[in-house]
């Protein structure tokens, strides 16, 4: 079929309406970048063709040259026949704008923490001028931590995890940054590499699916590192280590937000005298809990 598409589809037109055709066939799983087969048919079509990610319709009855035809069929096929996320296929993801390397040493950039940190955390942090160390816990491609250091442009910021693999590719996205001097990486287990360091700001987007969850997740996710996504017979066992130790690595005042999926239920339930904040956030409410270290400390 690729090879025979390659002969008698000429524009991009063309090519969109064929890959969305195809994707839908197969009935593939969208949740890493796109919601639906056409923003991923969309994407990988101008991905391919070095054309602007925002800018389909001038270029839509152009037509392909051979060599473009065969790059991109190759595309396609990929995305169908080994269920890759396209993020992988492209090496790139897009976080509230911004452009980040990924490839299968990390989960795909998706956090629900990135508006919240560009936003300053308001209104629950009370001093965003004042954040001088914040810490970017299960930081994978490093997303996290670069947005801290976006947001909060005085702050040094920390940036933990287990995965060697996982911190190379933070190392590459830190430096097309240019933030080497102010976003530290730490290999370790949660807060273990930290030491007695202390915070005004800790966010976290540890692995929270569930047992049941992780056995029925699609292809698609698992091209993921399996240590990043679950933890847990109830998706909570990395959320549980972070409450019982970040108290004595926040600052007076200091905050802490996680991200927990769909866990709020769970979570309330095993932590019933912890008064969580839970922010509305497009697309993703009840996902993030926001804790001051004098909530912790008092529970």
């Amino acid at each position: 079929m690729f090879e025979h598409a390659q002969q008698e589809l000429v524009t991009l037109r063309d090519w969109l309406r064929f890959a969305v055709s195809r994707f839908n066939e197969a009935g593939l799983f969208f949740g890493h970048g796109s919601a639906e087969a056409y923003d991923e048919a969309a994407y990988l079509c101008l991905h391919s063709l070095h054309l602007p990610p925002d800018r389909l319709d001038p270029f839509l009855d152009a037509r392909l040259l051979p060599v473009e035809r065969r790059k991109l069929a190759a595309l396609v096929e990929r995305r169908i026949r080994e269920r890759i996320p396209a993020p992988y296929l492209t090496h790139e993801a897009w976080l509230q704008g911004y452009r980040f390397y990924v490839d299968q040493r990390v989960i795909v950039p998706r956090s629900f923490l990135a508006p919240l940190i560009l936003e300053h955390i308001q209104p629950w942090l009370a001093d965003p001028e004042g954040v001088a160390r914040a810490l970017d816990l299960c930081t994978g491609s490093g997303c996290l931590a670069i947005l801290l250091a976006e947001a909060f442009p005085d702050a040094l910021v920390d940036a933990v995890d287990l995965s060697p693999e996982a911190l190379e590719v933070a190392h590459r996205n830190v430096a097309d940054y240019h933030l080497d001097e102010r976003v530290r990486l730490l290999e370790g287990d949660l807060f273990a590499p930290c030491g007695d360091a202390s915070y005004d700001l800790i966010v976290a987007n540890p692995p929270y699916v569930n047992a049941v969850s992780v056995a029925a997740l699609p292809p698609e996710y698992r091209h993921e590192p399996a240590l990043a996504l679950g933890s847990g017979e109830d998706g909570l066992d990395a959320t549980r280590m972070i409450l019982g130790e970040a108290a004595r690595h926040l600052n007076p005042g200091g905050l802490l937000a996680v991200e927990i999926g769909h866990n709020r239920e769970a979570l309330e339930a095993a932590s019933p005298h912890l008064e969580f904040a839970w922010p509305r956030i497009e697309g993703g409410e009840d996902t993030v809990f926001i804790l001051t270290r004098e909530q912790l400390i008092m529970n």
